[in-house]
C-alpha cells in the first residue's frame, strides 16, 4: 500500500514567513471561524504589515495587539549591543505607562535623547503605534497576558520539530495523534498546567469585564 503523504501547516502570523500576508491571511481567519471560532477578543502578534485588516475583515471587533517583546527586540537590530540596556530602560516607562498620553510623552522623551543616533528605532516605534496602544487600555493583568506571544511561539516550534521529526504520516490520525503526544510532553505529569491555570484566573475576570462579558458568552 502506498503511503500518501499528509503536509502539516501551522498556521502562525509570523515575519519569519516568506509570504505575502494579504493573500494568504484572510484565508487563514476565515478558516479558523468556519471551524466554530465566532468572536476573537484580541489577537497578538509581532508587526506583520497588514494584519490588522486581515483580521478584522472576519471579525470587526478584534483588537489587534502588537507584541511588546517583539517591538524591544526588533529595536535591538538597529543599536549597538553596547547601548541596548540602557535603551532597554529608556523604552519601559512608555510600554508600562497609564495612558497613551502618558507613553507619548515618555516617548517624546525617549526620541529626544536617541533618535539622533537611531532614527530608525524612533521611525519602528512611530510605525508600530496604532497597534501598540490597545494594550495601555488594559489592567495588569491583562497587560501581562498580551505582553509577548513567546508562550505560543515555543509550543508553535515544538509542534514543527515534532512534525519534522517524523517526516510524513500514513494518516491524519497518525498525524493528530503525534502533534498531541508533543503537547502532552510539554507538561507530563499535569503540575505545570494547574500551576498556570491558577495564574490565568485573574486575566480572565479581567477580560470578561473589560470585554462586556463576551468571554464568558462564548462558553454557552
Amino acid at each position: 500500500m502506498r503511503r500518501s503523504r499528509l503536509d502539516l501547516k501551522l498556521f502562525e502570523f509570523s515575519t519569519s514567513h516568506q509570504i505575502s500576508l494579504h493573500v494568504r491571511s484572510p484565508g487563514v481567519c476565515s478558516e479558523i471561524k468556519n471551524r466554530g471560532t465566532r468572536d476573537v477578543l484580541m489577537v497578538v502578534c509581532d508587526g506583520l504589515k497588514g494584519l490588522p485588516d486581515a483580521v478584522n475583515a472576519v471579525w470587526e471587533k478584534t483588537i489587534v495587539q502588537t507584541c511588546i517583546v517583539h517591538l524591544l527586540r526588533n529595536s535591538f537590530k538597529y543599536a549597538s549591543k553596547r547601548d541596548w540596556a540602557q535603551i532597554a530602560k529608556d523604552l519601559k516607562p512608555v510600554y508600562t505607562a497609564a495612558s497613551e498620553s502618558e507613553a507619548l510623552d515618555r516617548f517624546a522623551e525617549f526620541s529626544g535623547k536617541w533618535e539622533k543616533r537611531y532614527p530608525a528605532i524612533i521611525r519602528l516605534w512611530e510605525n508600530a503605534w496604532s497597534e501598540f496602544v490597545p494594550f495601555l487600555r488594559f489592567d495588569r493583568e491583562i497587560r501581562t497576558v498580551i505582553c509577548t506571544t513567546n508562550a505560543i511561539e515555543s509550543i508553535n516550534a515544538r509542534l514543527r520539530r515534532a512534525v519534522n521529526a517524523r517526516g510524513h504520516f500514513p494518516t491524519e490520525q497518525a498525524a493528530l495523534k503525534c502533534l498531541y503526544l508533543a503537547i502532552m510532553s510539554l507538561d507530563p505529569t499535569g503540575k505545570g498546567r494547574k500551576r498556570w491555570t491558577n495564574r490565568w484566573k485573574a486575566a480572565l475576570n479581567a477580560f470578561d469585564v473589560t470585554f462586556d462579558g463576551r468571554l464568558s458568552a462564548g462558553r454557552k
